[in-house]
């Protein structure tokens, strides 16, 4: 028997309409065999989580440019939790490091840079919808 396909949601909210980052990850997914569903541009997390729900995906990764992570992912978690799903969310962009913890305590799985190997995003991206936990720390890996 096969393992299950993986699906994951790739968002890009906000005001942000820089979304190299985004595609880049989202054809690195659907190279690793990972299903993928993209929001497109200046998507609203309402949206987000609505898509989420309908399309059964098992991560979502947000990639966030613009600095509003801590209310995009805040917003994100509650409109999760109302519509009653447990959808890990990873997070990708110019995060500061000061931000991680705040972002950890809201329920982010993991954060990634610009430089974040892309082997490293998509072997978490794995292991969090088939396990429900990442990877062991590797270099490159989540903060």
């Amino acid at each position: 028997m096969s393992e299950r396909r993986v699906r994951v949601l790739i968002g890009k909210p906000g005001l942000d309409g820089h979304d190299r980052g985004a595609r880049v990850v989202a054809m690195a997914l659907r190279d690793a065999g990972i299903e993928v569903v993209y929001s497109g541009l200046r998507a609203d997390v309402s949206a987000i989580a609505q898509a989420a729900v309908q399309e059964d995906v098992d991560v979502i990764g947000l990639s966030i440019l613009s600095g509003a992570h801590l209310a995009i992912c805040k917003r994100l978690v509650a409109e999760l939790r109302e519509r009653g799903a447990t959808i890990p969310v990873v997070l990708g962009g110019v995060i500061p490091a000061a931000d991680h913890s705040a972002l950890r305590e809201l329920g982010v799985a993991a954060i990634y840079g610009p430089e974040t190997a892309l082997e490293v995003v998509v072997a978490a991206v794995r292991d969090l919808a088939l396990n429900h936990a990442l990877p062991a720390r590797a270099k490159g890996g989540p903060t």
